[in-house]
């Protein structure tokens, strides 16, 4: 079918440490360090849904911890909320869009 063994899948935990490591390597090509560390990111995911939550999974986790920690300091949850919408919508529209493009398209050709 696609050259991979039957039981062989992708790992969104896998994808995510691959574009971790990749966007550190990569960091100073603006564009395409994100761009080629989404497209790996999304071939080691297995699929376009296997991409996406690996993209989308560290933009979560941050922002729950802005919450857990707004809330903790601050002791008002609704502060933490603020700090919970802010950092998710920051790593999502600053530092994942070309990642998220990478990984859309190597989960495609996954």
């Amino acid at each position: 079918m696609n050259g991979r063994p039957a039981g062989r899948r992708g790992s969104i935990g896998a994808a995510v440490v691959w574009m971790f490591v990749i966007s550190l390597l990569l960091f100073w090509l603006p564009l395409f360090g994100p761009l080629i560390a989404g497209f790996v990111g999304g071939k080691k995911a297995g699929g376009v849904g296997g991409a996406l939550g690996a993209v989308l999974l560290p933009a979560v986790l941050l922002a729950l911890l802005f919450f857990a920690l707004g809330t903790a300091l601050t002791f008002m949850p609704l502060i933490g909320a603020v700090l919970a919408a802010g950092g998710f919508f920051a790593a999502m529209g600053f530092i994942s869009a070309p990642l998220f493009i990478g990984a859309l398209l190597g989960g495609a050709m996954a």
